[in-house]
């Protein structure tokens, strides 16, 4: 069944705050989204499974929107989180997914910051009827 996935740049502007965002496919399944399956990678599933046990909501997010084209949707997910190295959780999180250094501990994984001010440039993206513009003149 189809399910709107918001961007993340989308999600930023509606918590009216930074956001965490995380991929978790390869960087070469990017370039061909039809031979990647995040439903059956099972480490996803452990890292959603993780989130839940520590009490940390997420939900499925694109990329930052682009007028330029749009992909398929490969797992992505918003963690719904401020980075915020005073919060205990947050650092778990942190603590999880990277070594002290800041490298991923799996390299097939790229945790991302949104800041709002870069959310904030595709603010007119959130004006009634752009999209169905948008799509008219694609």
């Amino acid at each position: 069944m189809p399910v709107l996935i918001e961007h993340i740049d989308a999600i930023a502007r509606q918590k009216q705050r930074a956001v965490l965002y995380l991929e978790f496919h390869p960087q070469s399944a990017f370039a061909d989204s039809s031979v990647y399956d995040y439903e059956v990678v099972n480490k996803r599933q452990a890292f959603l499974d993780w989130l839940q046990q520590h009490g940390i909501a997420w939900q499925p997010s694109a990329p930052i929107a682009s007028v330029c084209g749009f992909g398929a949707y490969l797992g992505q997910i918003h963690i719904d989180l401020p980075m915020d190295d005073d919060d205990p959780l947050y650092c778990r999180l942190r603590d999880h997914l990277e070594y002290p250094d800041g490298s991923m501990r799996d390299p097939n994984q790229r945790f991302f910051y949104l800041p709002l001010d870069i959310a904030m440039r595709n603010a007119h993206h959130d004006e009634p009827g752009f999209w169905e513009k948008w799509a008219e003149d694609f």
